[in-house]
Order: structure tokens, then C-alpha cells, then sequence
């Protein structure tokens, strides 16, 4: 306490249940500091044990050096960021209230901030970066958690998170564990019970997965929040997914067709290069005896898209991402979109590709696996092969199943569809796939999308252009 003081920090600082934002109401003037506490200090300024600052080559009682090198801005730094690991790793046990989780959720922001990478656990979905950073725990200057901590004395780089070596899919991972855990232990059924509790909760995958695996079990009051908080977290991860594939059914441009001849289709610059020779210098004039036409004329040939989704429990993020990105699609012309969800048996949700939010009313959670009953119910949708994308999410741990499905998707791929594998990938954002089926789309040349969203709408928006 004496130290932090001595630094003119406050002694709420100290405090894990004092959250962020509470802080920086009472002293606001923290919040670059927050924001990014690894700047440099100003290169002509010294701090001193107060936190005060001084001209360049002033005393200073802390002993601090110049830049931000010094060792009373080093403790200064060091205390702030600790404020954000304690609030955000440091929670403690016990019951988890409404309120508790929305603050935790808002620290969580200020520390990726503070790290510099970009906020938000559910918007990307599919898990950016995943799996990445395992095992990283080891070796000099690392944390238990993988992430390497920067010298918080450096003078050095410039811009939130510098100095910090941060994996920021680890990071992700383990937020999303917390958070998970967060809402494991709140009641929740009593929360969604109570509209003014209810109000307080954030939708994030971690709620979302919670939520739909115990929407059968509320009622009343409680269902109707339940289906609000899913409904806007739909409605946020769409308009995220969405900016992905707007161009997505724009198609290639069909030379076979002759260019419409018309003034908004001239093609000025190819028309000016190919009447050169008749440039007269005498008349200074440029004489056209041709003009050039660009191409508009797009393939409009319809492509299908067969999306089947395992909805095991182990697929919860694949599940909801898949389910926005086919009603997206769905939405664009000349794409005919199909949902298939399975677990022991497969239920066709093509009536309502339109609405994810109703696709993930109707789903159940958890249950094993059985790819061929899903398989036996999709093969029968492909009508012209060579214009068939089928987009298969799962971990693909099939077990005595995994031979005939395998065949299956042989067979598929060997009539001419583009057949694409997404590996799931749960709510830490850590990819799971069984390694033999791994190793056999690789033979087959179609290789498992790592779980990334980015890759799957390019592979999608590759094969309908």
C-alpha cells in the first residue's frame, strides 16, 4: 500500500473487487495509463517516487531514469498492470452474479486493450488463432498461461500491447475459460428469471452455450430473456459475419457473352489505345473508327451449398457461427443454401436457413456421433455435382461410424463436389480434430480448414465466384 501510494497511485488500485471502470470514474486521469501501460514516458521528463514529473536531469528520489526506464515508473507500470491481472484472473469462487460477470466482462476488455489485440470473444467466432500457443509455458520469461511478459521499464515501441509478446488465440482461450467458468457457477435460471438481472447480462459464447443447453428447461420470464440474449448475440455475430461475404455471389465475369453496347459500358481507355493510328497532327484530332465495350455479363448459373453441422456438445461455436454464415449466404442471389444438424440422427433444417436464430431454438445439444445417418440425408440434395459445395463442421471423433463415413464423403468428393472439412472447435477457442480423419482428407486433397471463419467464407467465396 505504502509503495503504490509513494507513487501517487490510489489504494482502490489494490482492490480485486473495485473493477476497472470504477476506478477510472473516481480517478480518470489513470485511463492513458490503462489504456496503454507500457508507453514510454516523455523522453525529456523523469518520474520520481510521488509519481510527479520533472525536467530532464531533475533529482529524483525513486532513482528513475529517463524514457520510462526508471525504477519509480517501472513500479508505477507494474502496479497498473497488475490491477488488470488481478481483476481478470483472480475470480476467486463461489457463487457468480449477474453484476460480477458483466464487470468481469468489461476488465477483460481494458486488459486486451491494454495487450493490444482486438476485443470482443464471440464476434470473430470459429476461434482466431486457435490451438495456437499450447505448450508455450516454458522457457525463459513466460507466464504459466503462455504469454510472455514484457520489462515493463523499457523505453521502447510505441502503440498499446508494445513490449509484449502476446498469442493473442492463447489469450482468447484462456478469457474464454474464465468466462465459461463465470457462468458455470451463476444461477442462472433465477438471473434470466429477474427482467432488471437479466438486463445485466452481456451475450458471449460462454452464455450463449449455456443458454442453449438448458433452454428446455426455462420457462416463462426465464425463456423469453433466454431467446433475447440469443437473438442479439445472432444479431451481432451476423452483422460481423456478414461485412465477410457481401461480395461473395458476385461471380466471374462471362467473356462468351458479347458486351452490351452501350454509352455506360464504353471501355474509354482500351477505345483512346487502339485509335492511335489514327491521330491526324495536322488536325490535332484523334479519329475513332472503332469502339470497345467492357464486359458486365456475370455466370448466373445457381451453386448449392450443403452445410452439415455437428451439433454434439463439443460444437457449440461451430454450430452458432455455421448456422449465421448458411442464413448469410442463404440471402444472397443465385446460392441455394441447405442445413443439416446431427448427432445420433440428422434433422434437416432448411426451412429455416433464413433465421439462425430459430435453427439454434431447434437444435439439442449434446448426444454422440453418427456422420453417416447425417450423410445418408444430404447425399440425396446433390443434383449437379460439379455446382455442389458441401461444408462439413465437425471434430469427426466417429468411432466405429468413422470407415463407413469416410466412404461416404469418397464418394462425394469423387462425383465432383467441392467438398470442404471445418475442425470444431469449442468455446476456449481450441481446435479439435480426430487425427486419423485429419490424415485421410489430407490423401484425399481436401485438407481440414483450421476453425477459422476467414478461411471458410474465402473457400466459399472462391468456389461461388
Amino acid at each position: 500500500m505504502a509503495i503504490v501510494q509513494e507513487r501517487g497511485l490510489p489504494a482502490a488500485l489494490l482492490d480485486p473487487g473495485i473493477s476497472v471502470d470504477t476506478l477510472l470514474q473516481r480517478f480518470p486521469e489513470l485511463e492513458p495509463e490503462i489504456i496503454d501501460p507500457f508507453a514510454p514516458a516523455p523522453a525529456d521528463t523523469t518520474r520520481d517516487e510521488g509519481g510527479a514529473f520533472y525536467g530532464k536531469g531533475a533529482a529524483s528520489g525513486a532513482g528513475g531514469g529517463e524514457g520510462g526506464a526508471g525504477g519509480g515508473d517501472r513500479v508505477r507500470r507494474t502496479a497498473l498492470v497488475s490491477k488488470l491481472l488481478v481483476n481478470v484472473f483472480c475470480t476467486c469462487s463461489g457463487n457468480v452474479t449477474a453484476s460480477d460477470l458483466a464487470a468481469w466482462q468489461r476488465d477483460a476488455e481494458w486488459l486486451r486493450r491494454a495487450l493490444g489485440t482486438s476485443p470482443g470473444l464471440g464476434a470473430e467466432g470459429f476461434g482466431a488463432g486457435a490451438g495456437a500457443g499450447e505448450g508455450e509455458g516454458v522457457g525463459g520469461g513466460r507466464s504459466a498461461a503462455g504469454l510472455r511478459l514484457p520489462d515493463p521499464g523499457r523505453g521502447s515501441g510505441g502503440g498499446p500491447g508494445q513490449g509484449f509478446d502476446v498469442n493473442e488465440g492463447e489469450l482468447k482461450r484462456i478469457l474464454g475459460e474464465l468466462e465459461g467458468d463465470l457462468v458455470s457457477r451463476m444461477r442462472l435460471r433465477e438471473v434470466l428469471a429477474d427482467p432488471a438481472l437479466a438486463r445485466q447480462l452481456t451475450p458471449s459464447m460462454s452464455l450463449i452455450e449455456q443458454l442453449l443447453r438448458d433452454k428446455h428447461n426455462l420457462s416463462g420470464e426465464a425463456l423469453a430473456n433466454a431467446k433475447g440474449l440469443i437473438r442479439r448475440y445472432v444479431d451481432e455475430v451476423a452483422e460481423v459475419l456478414r461485412t465477410r461475404v457481401e461480395h461473395a455471389g458476385a461471380g466471374k465475369i462471362d467473356r462468351s457473352v458479347p458486351p452490351k453496347r452501350v454509352y455506360r459500358n464504353l471501355d474509354l481507355e482500351r477505345t483512346i489505345w487502339k485509335n492511335l493510328v489514327n491521330y491526324s497532327p495536322e488536325d490535332e484530332r484523334l479519329y475513332v473508327d472503332r469502339l470497345f465495350y467492357k464486359h458486365t455479363a456475370k455466370r448466373s448459373t445457381p451453386a448449392r451449398m450443403i452445410v452439415v453441422v455437428d451439433q454434439s456438445g463439443s460444437m457449440v461455436d461451430s454450430m452458432v457461427n455455421c448456422t449465421i454464415l448458411a442464413s448469410i449466404f442463404a440471402g444472397l442471389p443465385k446460392v441455394d443454401v441447405h442445413l443439416i444438424a446431427y448427432d445420433t440422427r440428422a434433422i434437416d433444417l432448411t426451412p429455416w436457413v433464413n433465421d439462425p436464430f430459430e435453427v439454434l431454438l431447434r437444435t439439442k445439444l449434446g448426444g454422440g456421433n453418427d456422420g453417416p445417418v447425417a450423410m445418408a440425408m444430404a447425399r440425396p440434395k446433390i443434383t449437379d455435382p460439379r455446382n455442389t459445395v458441401m461444408v462439413w463442421i465437425s471434430d469427426f471423433y466417429e468411432f466405429d461410424r468413422s470407415r463407413p463415413l469416410l466412404e461416404g464423403i469418397k464418394a462425394v468428393h469423387g462425383s465432383g463436389v467441392r467438398f470442404i472439412p471445418v475442425g470444431s472447435v469449442n468455446s476456449s477457442g481450441r481446435q479439435n480434430v480426430e487425427p486419423w480423419f485429419r490424415q485421410r482428407f489430407k490423401e484425399l486433397g481436401t485438407p481440414v480448414i483450421s476453425g477459422h471463419i476467414d478461411k471458410l467464407v474465402f473457400e466459399l467465396k472462391t468456389f461461388l465466384g
